[in-house]
């Protein structure tokens, strides 16, 4: 009798030091016309027959596996809060922007409709509103901000990781004059596209918000500023500064408490 219960517990010790399970799958666009990569990670052990989801966004020139590389502990923040987590692949600098009469720049389109649809069909994800985010790093926070504005009907909280929250003192960096054309020339499209200029969005049904950026992160003048103003409109929202800059171990310690808050976001949404 005790050859079995010394096999269970060597099967069960291995499940924890393997954690979360990780897929790589290839989702067709429809609206770009090509197949685009995400990592999917999900919990060993569901507790749950449908999990709540996170929606991670790399930053500029990322990709899809950024997160799963560079968090150490993406996996054991997957078992211990049972949130089922997606790493789309947003492109090199697509900022998540849909860019009229570009085809191969559709990824609000992709990462808000297609993804979503794909994740909801093939996975155990709660499709609810309530019980699904979104956060990313860098370009993927302002991506985060920018979808979940203008999405509401599908995102139910958001996050910021040192996010580009204003775009415009920014006007000849990181292919934001390709998507959009020059400042000078295009001042009005860069205003719609800058989080900063959408607050007016996030005046209807509340939308928890977390924004968080080091202090000595070159977006960290943007994202006070950020603050200050949806503190001035009275936006609901959650501001955290730490020491730390521009880099992946600002990312892996902002992880810790943006799970904990988005957790505690799907447990309250049960209530």
């Amino acid at each position: 009798m005790k050859l079995p219960f010394m096999l269970l517990s060597f099967l069960l010790l291995c499940q924890q030091l393997i954690g979360a399970q990780v897929d790589t799958v290839e989702v067709y666009s429809n609206s770009m016309q090509k197949n685009i990569k995400a990592v999917v990670v999900q919990p060993t052990n569901k507790l749950n027959s449908k999990l709540p989801t996170l929606y991670l966004l790399h930053g500029f020139s990322g990709k899809y596996h950024d997160y799963i590389q560079r968090v150490a502990q993406l996996q054991d923040l997957v078992d211990r809060y049972q949130i089922l987590v997606v790493c789309p692949d947003g492109g090199y600098s697509s900022w998540y922007w849909d860019i009229d009469g570009d085809k191969d720049f559709q990824y609000e389109t992709f990462v808000s409709n297609e993804l979503v649809s794909y994740i909801s069909a093939n996975y155990p994800a709660n499709e609810e509103s309530r019980y699904r985010a979104i956060t990313g790093f860098s370009m993927g926070g302002h991506g985060a901000l920018y979808l979940a504005l203008r999405h509401q009907d599908v995102y139910g909280a958001v996050g910021s990781i040192a996010g580009g929250v204003d775009i415009r003192p920014f006007p000849n960096n990181w292919d934001m004059a390709k998507r959009l054309g020059s400042y000078v020339e295009n001042s009005a499209s860069w205003q719609s596209h800058t989080i900063m200029e959408m607050l007016h969005l996030a005046g209807g049904k509340p939308l928890p918000i977390y924004i968080d950026c080091g202090r000595d992160d070159f977006f960290h003048e943007v994202n006070l500023r950020l603050h200050e103003r949806m503190t001035y409109l009275n936006i609901p929202h959650h501001y955290q500064s730490m020491p730390g800059k521009h880099d992946w171990a600002y990312v892996s310690k902002s992880l810790d408490y943006q799970f904990a808050f988005f957790h505690q976001f799907f447990v309250d949404s049960e209530r």
